[in-house]
């Protein structure tokens, strides 16, 4: 399958969108065509962006969010705005294009996705510096097709071999989105979820709302529910009733980074999530690609947590929920220690532990 919904596209010059290169069909002189997921659950709004300004404000903003998606969409926006720069030799076209990809990579610090993809569209580029410009920009773009090819591919197998660890009736609790919302495919711990349906097994998807943004009410809710299935959504200290209640069979989640020693950073909450799990004896599974382990860092410790705007903390709807000037933290993701998951989904396979063999199966 392709996606459960068409989160990161290509617009072409003719308005037609694209998944993958075709060399029938010139498609440079496009757009990065995205879901603008702050205006969910209440409107289905698309964004088409050609500038590294409008593309570091929608991640930024998180019109496009999950590690996965936000590789997908920064490897075209580079594309994008590479093809209108207006350099005629590569010297100056490279020296733009670099400028381009420095300030894309610093747009959130979390998700290994981003720097990952810009820098394979950059290498690929690098290796092939003796092509004229027009060249250039169309190989940039290819490659960023290609991430976004690949992805929905992985997306695919995740799903099916998250599903052989499922069974009919079961229950499934989410923490946050990642789901066909946050990649280019069917998703990380939704896809599973999504191929058990196909093979006709009835699956009960828990969603925490995910505060303080409901990352889980808003976008996760809003996509089962948009794809048949049952899903019920629950306030985030909700969950510990629900598992002492024996309604929870299992945690799904993503990862936006993951260490060499399988530490794992997510959705602020997940820690807390995994905690409950190991308690209550339920098995708490990581779905990722290949392309979220970063093997560089030993440790959760070494992974980067990005700190947002406290008014997402203090303002709700519009609405004041907090004194004025009261000291706010509000980190955007947290770190679940190896010990407490039990494998992680992968494009590759299961992954159990020992998690540092996961260095020789990625």
């Amino acid at each position: 399958m392709s996606s459960i919904i068409d989160t990161v596209s290509w617009l072409a010059p003719d308005g037609s969108a694209h998944f993958q290169w075709t060399e029938q069909t010139d498609l440079t002189g496009g757009r990065l065509r995205i879901i603008d997921q702050r205006k969910l659950p209440e409107s289905l709004v698309y964004l088409d962006i050609d500038s590294i300004e409008d593309a570091c404000e929608a991640i930024q903003t998180l019109a496009v969010r999950g590690a996965p998606a936000i590789g997908c969409a920064a490897g075209l926006a580079l594309a994008a705005a590479a093809g209108r720069i207006a350099a005629e030799n590569t010297e100056d076209f490279f020296r733009r294009l670099r400028e381009y990809s420095e300030r894309l990579g610093t747009s959130r610090p979390t998700a290994v996705n981003l720097s990952w993809a810009l820098n394979r569209c950059m290498n690929h580029l690098e290796k092939r510096q003796t092509l004229p410009v027009p060249e250039l920009k169309r190989e940039l773009l290819k490659e960023a097709l290609g991430i976004l090819e690949e992805d929905i591919a992985l997306c695919d197998r995740i799903g099916e071999y998250g599903a052989g660890l499922l069974h009919d009736g079961m229950g499934i609790l989410t923490h946050c989105n990642a789901g066909a919302l946050a990649t280019g495919g069917c998703g990380t711990a939704l896809a599973p979820i999504y191929a058990a349906m196909r093979k006709g097994m009835r699956i009960k998807v828990y969603a925490d709302e995910t505060r303080p943004l409901f990352q889980g009410s808003r976008l996760t809710a809003w996509e089962l529910q948009r794809a048949g299935a049952d899903v019920t959504v629950l306030c985030d200290n909700m969950a510990a009733q629900l598992m002492r209640e024996g309604r929870i069979q299992a945690v799904i989640v993503g990862a936006d980074r993951i260490a060499a020693n399988g530490d794992t950073a997510n959705k602020i909450g997940t820690c807390g999530t995994a905690i409950l799990a190991y308690y209550h004896h339920i098995p708490f599974y990581v779905a990722a690609p290949y392309s979220t382990f970063d093997l560089s860092l030993k440790d959760g410790s070494e992974i980067p947590i990005e700190q947002r705007d406290p008014r997402e903390v203090t303002e709700f709807s519009g609405k004041q929920t907090a004194p004025a000037g009261v000291k706010v933290c509000n980190p955007a993701f947290d770190v679940t220690p190896q010990e407490l998951i039990r494998a992680f989904i992968t494009d590759r396979g299961i992954i159990r532990p020992p998690f540092p063999d996961a260095e020789n199966r990625i």
